[in-house]
């Protein structure tokens, strides 16, 4: 087996210096962000291997701009990557070669290079915002004094109090729902991914009046927290009849209040509650959390993060202990994937 190029084996090198040490070192405590960085440098490393790249033509050259360009293409076409991600994954192999530029001149040019491609043209995704007096009026509109008024309460405030997904509440059990000592809820999210989301006083006690009148004292912990009328406790609610329940709202409620909009659908109750968080000076990370995102550049885009409050919002510290990973390059690794520590390309 051939030898790895002496600039191969270096660059290899500032790969996995890069994400070991100066990434989590001085750029960001982020595990969300770390993760993006690497997936990233997963995929380019990949690509370039497709592409017939081995550890003894891996150069400076392997990261021009024409080949960082087809690489953005390949993302799209192949691995069916939208404009956001291809956005985000550039970010990061921007933020490499500007590294590996602070550390080697010669690497100034591709540095450059990348940093003059233009981003993929996206949709913007605009949810029209849900103020707070808005909430207020429409946490008004049900009638308390009925089962199905305190129902349809219990409901939005939940929705609101946790910026839970729809499918995520109308998915929630009553084994999930711990109303007693530090209250919380477990919510199962996208990817099967367990979280979970303390409750204030006011939901607590708006839950447990709802529970008592609808579960009774001894609740079946398998039944819907919200369940079908017609099916049962075992069968949820549906997302037609939320819709429903929600736009009857709006509708009384816009007439005493102009905020609240007549199109309103439940997703705006997640939207509003994480921009009511970021208000109150919730750092993003924990809110990326609490939405159950997985990376952060998804609730960057959510939020409709402008690029100078993005520095802001990215100014979360983590703890100094979980910088502390060694580097995983190797030398005689016989593919640009081992060498560099990465993990190997997932096949779609």
């Amino acid at each position: 087996m051939k030898k790895a190029k002496s600039e191969a084996v270096e660059i290899s090198k500032y790969i996995s210096l890069f994400l070991r040490d100066y990434a989590p070192n001085h750029l960001t405590g982020s595990q969300h962000t770390l993760r993006s960085y690497e997936t990233a440098l997963t995929l380019y490393v990949g690509f370039l291997e497709e592409a017939g790249i081995t550890p003894e033509n891996f150069s400076a050259a392997s990261f021009e701009r024409p080949k960082i360009e087809e690489w953005l293409v390949w993302l799209a076409e192949n691995r069916g990557c939208g404009p956001d991600t291809c956005n985000n994954r550039l970010a990061s192999i921007r933020a490499f070669l500007k590294y590996m530029a602070s550390r080697d001149v010669k690497y100034t040019d591709i540095s450059i290079g990348a940093a003059t491609i233009k981003l993929r043209k996206r949709k913007k995704r605009k949810v029209n915002g849900l103020s707070r007096n808005a909430v207020k009026t429409l946490m008004e509109e049900p009638d308390a004094t009925t089962l199905m008024g305190i129902r349809d309460l219990t409901f939005m405030i939940l929705l609101y109090a946790t910026a839970i997904r729809l499918d995520e509440a109308l998915s929630l059990q009553i084994k999930y729902v711990v109303l007693e000592g530090k209250a919380c809820i477990n919510v199962i999210g996208k990817g099967n991914k367990l979280r979970t989301l303390y409750l204030l006083p006011k939901a607590v006690s708006h839950l447990k009046q709802y529970i008592d009148l609808f579960h009774g004292q001894n609740p079946d912990p398998e039944s819907y927290l919200f369940f079908s009328r017609v099916k049962g406790q075992r069968s949820k609610m549906t997302q037609a009849a939320i819709a429903k329940m929600v736009k009857k709202y709006a509708a009384s409620g816009h007439e005493k209040n102009p905020g609240v909009p007549l199109n309103l659908h439940a997703h705006q109750f997640r939207h509003a509650k994480a921009s009511h968080w970021m208000e109150d000076g919730m750092n993003i990370v924990q809110i990326s959390f609490l939405l159950g995102h997985a990376q952060l550049q998804t609730t960057m885009i959510y939020l409709d993060i402008t690029m100078g409050q993005e520095v802001k919002a990215m100014a979360t510290l983590e703890s100094e202990n979980d910088k502390k990973v060694s580097a995983k390059w190797n030398k005689a690794g016989n593919s640009i994937t081992s060498m560099c520590g990465l993990k190997k390309l997932s096949k779609q």
